[in-house]
């Protein structure tokens, strides 16, 4: 693009857009936040009201075609994320989609292929890619601060909430919506932030279970995994457990880093006996630093580390480790 600001558009100006995305169109430099959609339209008015948006609508069309709107931002759950993605490329405008990016790998295929061809750049929010903290870890591997890496290590445990208790409907557990049920939501994150790592998980087996009959998604997941550097890695999602647990585990040859995909826990180096704690805090919005390396690229400067295809090999992933490729 040769514009020196980059006109956002959001589809699904919901709750995660409220302070992790939509102010921070706003703040990151050579961004304006410009129009918001949702079906609701009184909603739509009091989140561009409340945030000072000076158009809304209550119809992804009509703002997809704005001539104003030069990028869209798409924050609905997964089960739109094909059709406002591809109805978006065939408009010529770029796209930010919410992780995951679709319900299936099959469909983020369909997507990256599509903006392909049509030459339009596609980018997902799996922002810990641009975060500091996360950037941290990524330097301590890179100068062997834990020596060469043999292996990866996840644990992430979460007490049912009421809602879920209650048996209240919740599309996040709704394979229909969401694609699958937490694993598909929370375990993208960390699958893809360890791809950004190592690069690309090449094979991945797990097995699902769901053990409360909560919902209809799988409550429990275990998977092994190989990188294509040949590290290997296993993890365990257990979304019924009686406590709570956010960890993630580095192992090198000469010691560890250990930290949480979620939390604000600092991040621990251990080398024998010696514990060094990083506390590396992150930013109001969260997804800021994403949003500005996004915007960096559209204006023609920079390159985002989250596109279309590493969010398709993440959803690969998940789909292997589910049994459905």
């Amino acid at each position: 693009m040769t514009n020196k600001i980059i006109r956002w558009g959001i589809i699904g100006c919901g709750n995660v857009t409220e302070v992790k995305s939509g102010p921070a169109f706003q703040k990151a430099e050579g961004s304006q936040l410009i129009a918001v959609m949702r079906r609701n339209g009184e909603l739509a008015i009091d989140y561009a009201i409340r945030h000072n948006v000076p158009k809304w609508y209550d119809d992804a069309e009509l703002l997809i075609k704005d001539p104003e709107v030069d990028a869209v931002y798409i924050a609905t759950p997964p089960l739109t994320h094909k059709e406002y993605t591809l109805k978006a490329a065939r408009a010529g405008k770029p796209v930010y989609v919410e992780k995951p990016m679709a319900v299936s790998y099959k469909e983020c295929v369909e997507m990256t292929e599509e903006c392909e061809k049509l030459n339009v750049p596609l980018f997902v929010a799996y922002y810990r890619r641009a975060l500091p903290r996360f950037l941290k870890i990524q330097e301590l591997i890179d100068e062997k601060a834990i020596g060469d890496v043999r292996a990866v290590n996840i644990r992430f445990f979460q007490k049912p909430s009421q809602t879920d208790l209650n048996k209240t409907y919740n599309w996040r557990v709704d394979p229909a919506v969401s694609g699958a049920g937490y694993f598909f939501d929370l375990a993208s994150h960390t699958l893809d932030l360890f791809q950004y790592y190592f690069g690309p998980i090449i094979k991945a087996e797990g097995s699902a279970s769901n053990l409360t009959k909560l919902y209809e998604a799988e409550d429990t997941v275990s998977a092994e995994f190989v990188f294509e550097n040949e590290v290997p890695g296993n993890g365990l999602w257990c979304f019924c457990a009686g406590e709570n647990l956010d960890r993630c585990e580095i192992i090198g040859s000469d010691g560890k880093i250990v930290f949480s995909t979620f939390g604000d826990l600092p991040v621990v180096v251990k080398r024998g006996n010696e514990i060094e704690e990083l506390n590396i805090p992150h930013p109001e919005h969260i997804q800021q630093p994403m949003i500005q390396l996004v915007t960096n690229e559209l204006l023609g400067f920079g390159k985002c580390p989250s596109t279309g295809s590493t969010g398709m090999q993440t959803s690969w992933v998940m789909d292997k480790i589910l049994g459905r490729i």
